[in-house]
């Protein structure tokens, strides 16, 4: 064997044929009951939800709250059914939903124009990023005032502060979700010779989707809270209004009761957009194409 030769070691075969049965593992099991109304979503949920109002029906019974400043749930939902059948609180609704379904669609058909800007143009990005560095931050509340002065005492002005709420939230997820398509697909659309718009909502928009949906979401909250903030003023002021003008109505009454109501409402609306609308919405996208959990 000459000097460089290297010896080479050859490992023996080894086989362990007694493993032994495997102890105390559950592989697969079938669920109990408990456990597979446990796994449904909207089933915990509203197990918080009634916990909550547990919580809320048990302290005013039990500390001795005056009612008048803090009102127990059941009193409270007494009102609410009274609001309700008298027909006061499905009006009240319907003037808030209708001001929000206009201004969430006009500030969603800006966000889209700057957008599809930004994507086609650097100037487009440029003038975006700087607008939602300015605009992002003002709350939309604080332009009422000049709202009123520039549209009157009137609709306008309340869709106009939800246009700003939901404009650059929705502008500024969506953009960020865009930047983030890898370049992978960015190729693949270019190979297959998509150009512009039909090269946004082919690969950007189904690539980003997870973005652009915490947007919408944002988007939403952002502009309920400011129109029913800004109902507190407006309704105020023209002597009408939603379910901000009726807080505001029933609180200057010293009517506790019904604010409680109110409040109580506007909640419930927030849970059914975000549980039923934005749930579903993600069950048939995001989390169908294997992008979230």
């Amino acid at each position: 064997m000459s000097e460089n030769a290297v010896e080479t070691y050859v490992r023996p075969e080894f086989e362990n044929k007694d493993l032994g049965k495997a102890l105390d593992v559950d592989v697969e099991r079938p669920l109990s009951v408990f456990e597979r109304i446990a796994n449904i979503n909207a089933v915990r949920k509203f197990s918080i939800l009634l916990g909550l109002l547990f919580a809320w029906e048990a302290y005013t019974r039990l500390s001795g709250v005056e009612p008048l400043l803090f009102p127990s749930f059941s009193t409270s939902a007494e009102a609410l059914w009274e609001t309700i059948l008298t027909g006061e609180m499905p009006a009240k609704i319907w003037v808030t939903v209708k001001i929000l379904l206009v201004g969430y669609a006009a500030g969603l058909g800006c966000a889209a124009v700057l957008l599809i800007w930004a994507v086609l143009t650097r100037v487009g990005s440029d003038v975006l990023a700087t607008l939602t560095s300015m605009f992002q931050p003002l709350p939309a509340i604080s332009l009422l005032p000049l709202a009123m002065l520039w549209f009157g005492l009137g609709a306008s002005s309340l869709v106009f502060v939800t246009i700003h709420s939901v404009l650059w939230a929705v502008a500024l997820s969506t953009h960020v979700g865009f930047m983030g398509v890898s370049e992978t697909l960015r190729m693949v659309g270019r190979n297959y010779g998509l150009r512009g718009i039909p090269y946004i909502f082919k690969i950007l928009v189904p690539a980003g989707f997870a973005s652009i949906l915490i947007g919408l979401k944002v988007g939403w909250a952002f502009a309920w809270r400011t129109l029913i903030g800004a109902e507190l003023v407006f309704g105020a002021l023209s002597g009408s209004g939603g379910l901000g003008w009726m807080v505001y109505e029933k609180g200057e009454n010293l009517e506790t009761t019904y604010v409680f109501a109110a409040l109580f409402m506007v909640i419930v609306i927030g849970l059914l957009v975000e549980n039923v609308i934005f749930r579903n919405v993600e069950l048939r996208t995001i989390s169908k194409w294997g992008m979230q959990r």
